[in-house]
């Protein structure tokens, strides 16, 4: 799983962990039907910022391999696709702007730790006749830092959700 999917994971993980139905978009599993209120997170924009000299941090001891590990970061600006979907057996529109409540409670609680999001936006509530379910498209916007270790002499194979960016 690469840094970027683990954004994703990690916010549909708190948002389910705080009351709120989330699935990844295009997850393996498939989707409900009507069913109650759901929230599909997907990554809509990313952008990677360096973070040091080609993303080098720098190094430190790993005491359990008794080598040096370099480290390499990056600060990630990203815009997540929160969208929700409902039934109109399941409340429709009125489900949908219960979900959205829901959903903004949970993330003004916070948010996954490992990501900082600073923006929530909610469009119109319409009803997709090729899905049979109402949609509504939500946005947050945030920043995360990835980070990678790499044993002395190895390549690293990619970044994880580490923390957030403190200036």
């Amino acid at each position: 799983m690469t840094g970027l999917d683990q954004i994703r994971e990690a916010v549909a993980d708190y948002l389910n962990q705080n009351g709120v139905k989330a699935v990844t978009a295009w997850a393996a599993q498939p989707r409900d039907g009507a069913g109650t209120p759901v929230c599909a997170v997907s990554l809509r924009r990313c952008e990677a910022v360096g973070s040091a000299f080609c993303d080098y941090l720098g190094e430190r001891y790993n005491p359990e391999t008794a080598s040096w590990q370099a480290l390499y970061g990056k600060r990630v600006e990203v815009t997540l696709g929160l969208d929700l979907y409902a039934g109109a057996d399941a409340g429709g529109e009125e489900a949908i702007r219960a979900a959205f409540d829901a959903l903004a409670g949970a993330l003004q609680n916070g948010g996954p730790e490992g990501l900082r999001l600073e923006r929530l936006t909610c469009g119109e509530t319409e009803f997709d006749v090729e899905e049979g379910r109402y949609r509504c498209g939500v946005e947050a916007a945030g920043r995360a830092f990835l980070c990678a270790a790499a044993e002395e002499g190895e390549l690293f194979l990619d970044f994880v959700l580490k923390g957030e960016w403190k200036h």
